[in-house]
């Protein structure tokens, strides 16, 4: 499982490079306000681009985790009720 996660980890931090290309439109409104001296608003829309990429991977891999705890718990639980009975 720790193999796992570390490969989750170093693949996600490998494409955060790529994150920085945006589409054509905000590119465009992020440079135009870059150049007129507001830097705030382009580190916003980075973040925010950011936040919209990690929320659904974070989901799913917290969906992930339960499903899996779920799974090892009844998995338990029925060969003790067999052992038992």
């Amino acid at each position: 499982m720790k193999k796992l996660i570390i490969l989750f980890f170093f693949t996600v931090a490998g494409g955060l490079h790529e994150v920085a290309a945006q589409c054509a439109m905000c590119r465009t409104t992020l440079e135009n306000n870059f150049s007129n001296g507001h830097a705030g608003i382009a580190a916003g829309i980075n973040t925010g681009i950011l936040y919209l990429l990690c929320i659904p991977y974070l989901a799913v891999g917290i969906l992930g985790y339960l499903w899996y705890k779920s799974s090892r718990n009844g998995g338990k639980e029925l060969t003790d009720s067999i052992t038992a009975g």
